[in-house]
C-alpha cells in the first residue's frame, strides 16, 4: 500500500459514513449485510467487518440481537450550563451542576466513607489513604438520565459536623458553597477541567448509551483560601450534551 493511502476498511467505512450524512442510508435503516458491502466494494469479508465495527465505535450505527446493524439517529445536542460556583439561598445539586434555570431535574445520591485513591489525595491536597465522603449522584431530568457525579470531600474538614453526610442533616441536598459556609468555610474559588474519554460500563448503562462512546468530563474542584474543600468528576454523553460556560465579566 503506498505510504498515506487509507486501508481498505477506512475507505469503505468513509463512503458508508457519507451516506449516513447525506440520508442515503436514513436512520433506522438496516445497514448493507457484510456480504453485500463485500460485493460492492470488491473488499474481503475482514475488510467489511473492520468497516463496520468503525461506524459502531463511531455511534453512527448500532447491532440489535438476532436483527443486524442499523443506523443510530442522531440526537440534537443539548446544553449543559455552567457558571462557576452557586451563591448561597437553595442552591441543589442539580443546580449546581445545570445551571439553565429553565431546566428542571431529580438527583438521587448516596454517600459512603473511603480511603483517598492517590489521584484523588493529589486534587484534595492530602495523603493517600486518608479518610474522605465519596457521594455518587445521578441527575435526570424527566426519566431522562443526563449526568453522572462522583464527588469527595476530605474527613478531616468535613467529619464530626451536620453537613459530613451531602444528602443527610440539616443542609440535605443543598449545594457545596452552602454547606461549607454552615461549618464557617467559604468557598471563594471553583476550578474546572474539561475532557473527553470513551464511557466505561457502568456509565454508559446508568445513562442509557453504549460502553466506548464518548462522553464528556468536568472534574472541578472547589476551594476556600487555596485549599480544596470538595471535587468531583461529573460525566455527561458527548453525542446527547454540550458543556456551555457563563461566566461574568468583572
Amino acid at each position: 500500500m503506498p505510504l498515506g493511502e487509507k486501508p481498505a476498511y477506512l475507505r469503505v467505512a468513509e463512503d458508508l459514513r457519507a451516506q449516513i450524512a447525506d440520508g442515503t442510508l436514513p436512520p433506522h435503516t438496516r445497514l448493507p449485510s457484510q456480504a453485500t458491502i463485500r460485493a460492492a466494494y470488491g473488499v474481503s469479508d475482514t475488510v467489511a467487518l473492520e468497516a463496520r465495527k468503525v461506524l459502531m465505535a463511531e455511534g453512527l450505527v448500532e447491532g440489535r440481537s438476532g436483527s443486524g446493524t442499523y443506523v443510530r439517529e442522531q440526537p440534537v445536542p443539548r446544553a449543559i450550563r455552567r457558571s462557576g460556583f452557586r451563591t448561597l439561598g437553595g442552591c441543589t445539586p442539580f443546580r449546581q451542576e445545570q445551571t439553565d434555570e429553565r431546566v428542571r431535574g431529580t438527583w438521587e445520591g448516596d454517600s459512603e466513607r473511603e480511603e483517598a485513591a492517590p489521584a484523588i489525595a493529589a486534587r484534595l491536597r492530602v495523603e493517600a489513604g486518608d479518610p474522605v465522603m465519596r457521594t455518587r449522584y445521578v441527575f435526570r431530568t424527566g426519566s431522562e438520565a443526563v449526568m453522572l457525579s462522583t464527588s469527595w470531600e476530605p474527613l478531616r474538614l468535613t467529619g464530626r459536623t451536620p453537613v459530613v453526610l451531602p444528602e443527610h442533616g440539616p443542609l440535605a441536598g443543598r449545594g457545596v458553597v452552602e454547606r461549607m459556609a454552615a461549618i464557617d468555610v467559604t468557598v471563594d474559588n471553583v476550578v474546572e477541567h474539561v475532557g473527553a474519554r470513551p464511557a466505561l460500563a457502568e456509565e454508559a448503562r446508568q445513562l442509557g448509551g453504549l460502553p466506548g462512546h464518548a462522553v464528556l468530563v468536568v472534574s472541578r474542584t472547589y476551594q476556600a483560601g487555596g485549599l480544596p474543600v470538595e471535587t468531583a468528576d461529573v460525566v455527561v454523553p458527548a453525542d446527547r450534551f454540550r458543556v456551555a460556560y457563563h461566566l461574568p465579566v468583572r
